[in-house]
């Protein structure tokens, strides 16, 4: 779906994008992680053929970018920075002039479209007020309801819930899953640690520039050796194995051992109850701080809108 060999970006003396080899297959949610300033955005845009790589190449489902870029662009949804719109218009109008100026679906059918649209991003019940007058979180979801509104086959967002609170972010979340269950790739961008963590499949870090890991994010959260157990009879798991209890959380303990199954069978032996007991993965922030220069300061679990 999306591949580059070597890609390269300069801006003068400073290096943004260097010598990425990137690969995203139809079907993936794909999330490109790293702290601000590491070349994320800058890829985004030479993906669409808004930016000129130095070197290297772009292909877009088949076709080079930016040469051929006008062949895909009909069947690709972005939102890149700052959603774009006309501020005097309302929402309902600028997604009817974004549907008007390319190729979609026909006129007779256009509000239907744009009714869906606004309808899955969380703003079915629009009113008049011109965009000038909404919310940041309001402009996000309006950029991506402009994304959608031609139901395309890959999805390019760069921080798609920037500005958004929790309860929109898993809404948006949600969406993501949901289009591509049906058939959309999803490709974005993010400094959120945690959400990609929840929505990716496969993940690529950058770090100065460079992509530095590239993996299904199920590969790089390998088991730790540890055990995470949470019961109820927390003393007596902590007593049963006394010298093999690193921490402890109230009732939630990592135990050092290499299988849970077996962990399990010996506390059920015991009358132990059990509530829940998985081995301990890797976090996706353990992850980026091994593989990354700059660490994780820039990068956040929650939901803000640091770009």
């Amino acid at each position: 779906m999306i591949v580059t060999h070597s890609l390269t970006k300069h801006f003068g003396h400073i290096v943004a994008v260097d010598s990425v080899d990137l690969a995203v297959q139809e079907g993936d949610r794909y999330g490109i992680l790293g702290p601000n300033g590491s070349g994320k955005t800058t890829l985004v845009r030479m993906l669409l053929g808004l930016v000129y790589a130095t070197s290297g190449e772009i292909e877009v489902m088949g076709q080079q970018v930016p040469r051929h870029v006008g062949r895909v662009l009909p069947e690709i949804g972005a939102l890149v920075e700052e959603p774009a719109a006309y501020p005097h218009l309302t929402g309902r109008a600028n997604l009817a002039l974004f549907d008007a100026a390319g190729p979609s679906g026909p006129k007779s059918t256009r509000r239907k479209r744009i009714d869906n649209a606004l309808e899955r991003v969380g703003l079915a019940g629009i009113d008049r007020r011109p965009v000038k007058a909404y919310s940041l979180g309001m402009r996000q979801r309006l950029g991506l309801a402009a994304a959608l509104v031609r139901s395309p086959r890959l999805l390019i967002l760069d921080e798609p819930t920037n500005g958004l609170d929790p309860r929109g972010i898993r809404d948006i979340r949600d969406l993501l899953i949901e289009l591509n269950k049906a058939g959309t790739t999803i490709f974005l961008s993010s400094h959120l640690l945690g959400e990609v963590e929840h929505l990716c499949t496969r993940v690529g870090i950058f770090d100065l520039g460079r992509l530095v890991v590239q993996a299904e994010l199920a590969t790089l959260r390998t088991p730790t050796g540890r055990v995470i157990v949470d019961s109820p009879d927390a003393d007596r798991v902590a007593a049963m194995l006394d010298g093999h209890v690193e921490s402890r959380d109230g009732a939630r303990l990592v135990v050092r051992h290499a299988d849970a199954a077996e962990l399990n069978a010996q506390l059920v032996r015991e009358g132990v109850r059990v509530v829940e007991i998985g081995p301990q993965r890797r976090s996706l922030e353990q992850i980026v701080l091994e593989v990354t220069s700059a660490g994780s300061d820039q990068l956040s679990q929650e939901g803000g809108s640091s770009r």
